[in-house]
């Protein structure tokens, strides 16, 4: 307390001295003083601000002293000891946190304006199968590949290992009289189609976006890639909708609140002949894709996380190329609605839920196997058989759980549901069981590692055969990012 009022004093009576030391200067008529006068003047100022400012830093001595008795050594210490908080990093998702809504989402360019960012990681999963599943598929679970029959993909039990998630991109934005020009370029060595089951490269993302305007393969804006949970295994939940597809966007809402997108996509789909497949009346039929996918979503974000609804309308067609009298030809109008949500628990916990509803648009179903299917038509019909879209339920609920700085876990189930057509083969895939839990392990903010327990489930249509999978993984990821200052237009 006397060291408070010895400061309070000191700092008064500096004051004072200054406020009656100024004026002398000035009541004095330039013209009356002479040169000597004038420079003895001058000296004692100097001498007096040189003991002011003496005093000022005994002032500013004796408050730091005062300040550090409130916090004791150990705590000084502990507090500059503090490491960096540490956060997972999921496999799809760029960063994971329990605050949804506030960081990038992966294939959004969050980067400060005239930068360019060199990013990836390298990571290996390791595990072992201890049931069945395509070999070209060895280390996803994906419903759609395990055995429609009894030993499809025998033996069982198959340790697998490999680098294939390992990824490197490449990000950049500037500003410009039309908005910000930014682009994204991003391939991975996980192989699929033709390359499935290989360790090569398979592009993800590459766009450019001017404003509000973009054309670019990347995340449909159907579907949210912020449902994707922290998990270890690579395909993820089987009933979220998931599809990286080429587009032209239009964003007219973008804010820290919400936003809004519309797009045409690249068209596509799949069919099934079903019991028919064998008949040559359809072996000339031709699949026709004449106008492009229509889709779009609407996003608030608000304290407690985030809610998204996306919707999807698209026209299939089918060409008879055969030239027979009774043209087997057609189309169907598909669509859907994606109802997505990430809801912020506690500080620690945060929901990841997904629900989606539609026909026809398996196409961009995670875990989904067909668009179209064939129906038998009632006896006296037009057509023996006509094409039809296939209704599909998918869900999505899963929870991230931060245990501390340097442990963090997921654990959810998701679900893939089609109603088959009545002229579909009975091994026909019909639904899907998705479900992980896992324990990683983060010792600074750019490795993780740790361990997960994996189980996939196929039912088919009507034979009463179903199959079940059980897997390991370990996995080991480390990552990298490198920002450069860019040239500006």
């Amino acid at each position: 307390m006397r060291s408070e009022v010895r400061v309070t004093w000191k700092v008064i009576s500096s004051t004072l001295l200054l406020l009656f030391a100024l004026p002398t200067t000035w009541i004095q008529p330039a013209r009356a003083q002479s040169q000597a006068s004038r420079q003895q003047d001058i000296q004692q100022l100097k001498d007096k601000l040189q003991q002011l400012d003496q005093m000022m830093q005994e002032v500013k001595g004796e408050l730091s002293a005062l300040e550090s008795v409130k916090q004791t050594p150990a705590e000084a210490q502990k507090k500059s000891a503090q490491p960096e908080p540490v956060v997972a990093i999921p496999s799809e998702a760029i960063i994971a946190q329990p605050q949804a809504g506030t960081v990038p989402l992966e294939g959004e360019i969050t980067e400060q304006k005239n930068t360019v960012d060199f990013y990836g990681f390298v990571m290996v999963d390791t595990g072992y199968d201890f049931r069945q599943v395509d070999p070209n598929w060895f280390d996803v679970v994906r419903p759609t590949r395990l055995p429609s029959f009894p030993n499809q993909f025998a033996p069982s039990g198959n340790v697998y290992a490999g680098v294939r998630q390992s990824r490197f991109g490449v990000k950049s934005s500037m500003p410009t009289q039309f908005g910000d020009l930014k682009t994204i370029f991003e391939f991975e060595l996980f192989g699929t189609g033709a390359n499935a089951g290989q360790t090569t490269f398979r592009l993800r993302h590459a766009y450019g976006e001017l404003g509000q305007f973009g054309a670019r393969q990347t995340w449909s804006p159907f579907m949210d890639i912020g449902v994707f949970p922290n998990t270890l295994e690579y395909w993820g939940p089987n009933g979220m909708v998931f599809f990286r597809n080429v587009q032209v966007r239009w964003m007219p809402v973008r804010s820290e609140r919400g936003s809004v997108t519309i797009a045409l996509e690249r068209p596509g789909a799949s069919g099934d002949a079903g019991v028919y497949s064998d008949r040559i009346e359809l072996k000339n039929i031709r699949p026709r894709f004449n106008f492009p996918d229509l889709s779009g979503n609407a996003r608030i974000v608000r304290n407690w996380g985030y809610l998204q609804i996306a919707g999807i309308v698209r026209k299939i067609g089918w060409v008879d190329v055969s030239g027979n009298p009774v043209n087997l030809g057609g189309r169907a109008v598909g669509g859907g609605v994606n109802l997505t949500s990430n809801l912020n628990l506690s500080k620690t916990n945060v929901a990841k839920l997904a629900f989606v509803y539609g026909t026809g648009i398996e196409n961009y179903m995670n875990d989904a196997p067909l668009d179209v299917g064939v129906k038998t038509n009632p006896p006296g019909s037009r057509l023996p058989v006509t094409g039809v879209t296939l209704p599909v339920l998918g869900v999505v609920a899963f929870l991230d759980h931060t245990w501390s700085e340097h442990f963090t876990s997921s654990a959810g189930y998701s679900l893939v549901d089609i109603q088959n057509s009545n002229a579909q083969l009975p091994s026909d895939y019909h639904q899907g069981d998705y479900a992980v839990g896992n324990l990683l392990y983060h010792p600074i903010p750019r490795v993780t590692m740790g361990g997960e327990f994996q189980f996939g489930r196929r039912v088919n249509f009507k034979d009463g055969f179903n199959a079940n999978d059980y897997r390991m993984q370990f996995s080991f990821k480390f990552d990298w990012d490198k920002s450069f200052k860019s040239p500006t237009l």
